[in-house]
């Protein structure tokens, strides 16, 4: 069995930091005896956040966090594509009074994760003229099945309840707002 031998350690204060001691020293071996060794809490640092005070921050490594107050520029006039699935489809699609775009996706699509940021887009130049979903295929295969989708991404635009466009395949943005305008 081997045998550590730990010697007295003590920090001086720096700034406002308290001081940590440990003290005497100690024989480990190779059995775990909690009772041996000193309990150590260990330094906690507690920041509040800028935007929120509501939640600690508990900074866990040696750096110090970057403390800008600028959380991202974009987060306000970002628009969320919300997810749609079997059980809400008729309600948010087929009875929509404006346009809707879905596109059908899974997460295993390479090609999907590349169009993702085109409805993103799409969904924010539109606001307000174009509801904008998108449809795992994977959780909702009836809905994807009922309209024949048999390769994705596929974006498909309904309006009036009635399938008026279809692109499929990871198309550039262009190709995409030129099906948009004609129902627009």
């Amino acid at each position: 069995m081997a045998t550590l031998q730990l010697q007295s350690l003590t920090l001086t204060p720096s700034s406002s930091l308290p001081s940590l001691t440990f003290s005497p020293p100690i024989a480990v071996t190779g059995r775990r005896n909690s009772s041996a060794m000193p309990r150590w809490s260990g330094l906690r640092l507690r920041l509040r956040s800028v935007f929120s005070t509501d939640f600690p921050t508990r900074i866990t490594s040696r750096t110090a966090p970057r403390g800008g107050r600028i959380a991202c520029e974009a987060r306000e006039t970002a628009v969320e594509v919300a997810p749609i699935t079997d059980a809400n489809w008729q309600s948010l699609v087929l009875e929509s009074e404006s346009p809707v775009l879905v596109e059908f996706w899974a997460p295993w699509c390479g090609p999907c994760r590349m169009i993702h940021p085109i409805i993103d887009e799409l969904a924010k130049e539109y606001s307000g003229k174009l509801k904008c979903y998108k449809l795992n295929t994977d959780e909702s295969p009836s809905t994807a099945s009922r309209y024949g989708i048999r390769s994705i991404p596929t974006v498909i635009i309904f309006k009036d309840g009635e399938k008026k466009d279809t692109v499929i395949g990871a198309v550039p943005k262009t190709t995409l707002s030129s099906s948009i305008e004609k129902f627009l």
